[in-house]
């Protein structure tokens, strides 16, 4: 395959994206602090998360890379069963999110109502937080 192939770029970029982690975007102490804030069942609140996590702070490049992380199947959305998992997304040893933090989360960033948070979706659901 050339290098300068479509498909190879493609290729680059997705592996790319699966070496980062949130640690090349955001610190790890602020990831450990915002966790630790929201570690009981049901009080998670995404606006003081992004907040406490450094997100808000970051560039919209950075909040896509975010995005693009916690995107695990790679579909160009953050499904349900992906936001459910948010905080293991930022650490491991983040807890599940509860059905109503999910629904809850899923509510306040899915603007156009198909069920999914797309890439801009995300971006403005951190930059309103």
């Amino acid at each position: 395959m050339q290098l300068s192939s479509p498909g190879w770029a493609l290729t680059e970029l997705a592996r790319s994206r699966a070496a980062m982690s949130m640690t090349d975007v955001l610190a790890a102490a602020d990831i450990k602090n915002a966790l630790g804030a929201f570690g009981a069942p049901d009080s998670f609140n995404h606006k003081k998360f992004f907040e406490l996590c450094g997100l808000k702070k970051k560039s919209p490049d950075d909040v896509k890379k975010v995005f693009h992380i916690l995107d695990k199947d790679r579909s160009g959305f953050i499904e349900e069963d992906e936001l459910k998992l948010l905080l293991q997304g930022f650490a491991t040893d983040g807890r599940a999110l509860s059905d109503k933090e999910t629904k809850a989360l899923l509510a306040a960033g899915d603007k156009d109502g198909d069920g999914k948070i797309g890439v801009d979706e995300f971006t403005a659901l951190v930059a309103e937080s």
